[in-house]
């Protein structure tokens, strides 16, 4: 396509890398360069907080509605290109079909032919992503697209846009058994000194919370998350975000906070996978703080939420995968959080998605809530379900979710053996799932494991009548899910059952104020909890 002469780019109002007008939005502030014409400026902005904010839906549409007002605007096909590779921190493979419609924008942008240099490099960068994806695995060409955008943001220092999707593409990459956090720690390191000339850019907040997403970290990501929903209150994923810090250092009325707005933002915006998510969170937060009653009532809504939900629809960060995970959790969370196995066992066989971990789910409460209730055969089944949908993963390259489904599917298999009197193995088997839990970092889609390994090593030997044992676990599941019900009681249990009643005061007493908002009476384990507080 050839370009109009200098001349008829001014007649055009074409700007060709003049700073656009500064646009503020409820969705934050986003100035970045482009040869665009002027008159599509604000509505690119707007596509870009969008794209900052995960809001790929609405992204897409806002980018592609420039490219019908300015069909040489490289820059928005860019954009779709990139809202169609939909949440970079999603730990799956992306589809033939998704990766397709990403080329195809790639190569809208190559053909309208960007009038800078700067510009042909963004897409060539975001064209690492998609190329040769049918001879190419994903992260080898994640791997290529985090260089490309590294030597982009050296070239061009003064493009703030560069080096904050440099970061993103960084912290994304991450591996998730790399304890040193070198690449978190890097992209936090950028993004923080973009911050202070940046404090209304969404993208620059939104990605220091996910660098800092993981337990050795939440705390730095504090600040961050008190700030971005101020930023972008127009967006759910924004509204929602800060409850990932929150769950992190068990900040649960802030999470209700955060995640009550969001579900709002999600619901007025039709957008049910970010409602479901925002949720699933929601539902998390509940437990944790033993309002069982608001939990029920979101049960009582899920079949309704799960009817409007289309999994194929490109919507916000939760968009597919991030909706079908929550369907499946909130009824295993609710059985596994209170220790009730028979509703474990009876929860329905699940439905078969294109995301079959979050079936996997399911399978893990059922054989957990068998081998409780001794149904031994059925906690087979489900263990052997589990082992099928994990080889399944592995050999469609999910190499992320077929291990964590191998985790649940090996702790539950060491409860099948503490049913069958095979007390030292079951303890063993524990021991060595938790170990490998604990190399691996979760994926954003879930506020935390339905069960954590170490948990029910902990649970285990309290069984078993080795409570310092148990209490050790216990605080060990603490530090890495500070404020957690179930870890705070057990260790409560272990504590009283070693001798030290102080210990045990102390637990009761965190449990107790923690779900000071909690139902009335409660669970039985905060009856048990004021019992012991009013007998010292």
């Amino acid at each position: 396509m050839s370009k109009p002469s200098a001349a008829a780019a001014v007649i055009l109002s074409f700007a060709f890398v003049a700073v656009p007008l500064a646009q503020e939005h409820h969705l934050g502030t986003v100035r970045m360069k482009n040869s665009c014409s002027t008159l599509v400026q604000d509505q690119f902005e707007r596509g870009m907080a969008l794209l900052h904010s995960f809001e790929f839906g609405p992204a897409i549409e806002t980018f592609t509605a420039t490219t019908k007002a300015d069909s040489s605007c490289a820059m928005a096909y860019w954009g779709i290109a990139m809202a169609r590779w939909t949440n970079p921190f999603a730990a799956m493979v992306r589809t033939p079909a998704q990766l397709q419609a990403g080329l195809e924008a790639i190569t809208a942008g190559e053909k309208a032919g960007a009038w800078t240099v700067r510009e042909n490099e963004y897409v060539a960068a975001a064209k690492n992503l998609f190329a040769d994806y049918q001879t190419k695995d994903q992260p080898t060409r994640l791997a290529a697209y985090e260089k490309a955008m590294a030597a982009l943001a050296a070239k061009y220092p003064d493009d703030i846009e560069a080096t904050i999707f440099w970061a993103l593409s960084l912290a994304a990459a991450a591996p998730p058994t790399d304890k040193t956090y070198a690449n978190q720690l890097k992209a936090a390191a950028l993004l923080e000194k973009l911050l202070p000339q940046n404090t209304n850019h969404p993208g620059i907040t939104h990605y220091i919370i996910h660098s800092y997403d993981t337990p050795a970290l939440a705390d730095r990501a504090v600040a961050a998350a008190r700030r971005y929903s101020t930023i972008a209150p127009d967006s759910a994923h924004a509204l929602h975000m800060p409850s990932h810090t929150f769950t992190r250092v068990g900040a649960w009325e802030d999470s209700i906070t955060s995640n009550t707005a969001s579900a709002e933002a999600a619901r007025k915006a039709n957008n049910v996978g970010e409602t479901l998510h925002a949720t699933d969170y929601l539902a998390y937060a509940y437990l944790q703080t033993g309002q069982d009653a608001k939990v029920q009532a979101i049960m009582k809504q899920l079949p309704a939420m799960a009817a409007q939900f289309d999994p194929t629809k490109i919507e916000g960060a939760a968009s597919g995968a991030g909706g079908t995970f929550a369907i499946a959790a909130i009824p295993a969370r609710w059985a596994l959080e209170h220790r009730d196995w028979k509703a474990a066992s009876a929860l329905a066989a699940p439905a078969t998605t294109r995301y079959p971990y979050t079936e996997a789910m399911t399978h893990f409460a059922k054989a957990l809530g068998a081998s409780h209730a001794n149904a031994l055969a059925d906690a087979r089944n489900a263990i052997a379900a589990m082992d099928a949908i994990s080889k399944n993963l592995a050999q469609a390259g999910e190499m992320y979710w077929s291990s964590q489904v191998a985790i649940q599917k090996d702790g539950a298999a060491a409860w099948v053996l503490l049913a069958e009197g095979k007390s030292a193995e079951a303890v063993a088997g524990m021991r060595a799932v938790a170990a490998r839990e604990d190399a691996t970092d979760k994926s954003p889609v879930t506020p935390g494991p339905l069960a954590p390994a170490r948990e029910l090593l902990a649970d285990m030997l309290l069984d078993l009548k080795q409570p310092a044992d148990a209490l050790a676990e216990y605080r060990a599941v603490l530090k890495k899910e500070p404020n957690r019900f179930r870890a705070i009681y057990g260790a409560a249990k272990a504590a009283a059952a070693s001798g030290d009643k102080a210990a045990a005061h102390g637990y009761y007493q965190q449990l107790v104020t923690m779900c000071a908002k909690g139902d009335q009476p409660g669970r039985a384990e905060l009856v048990e909890a004021r019992r012991a507080l009013s007998a010292r």
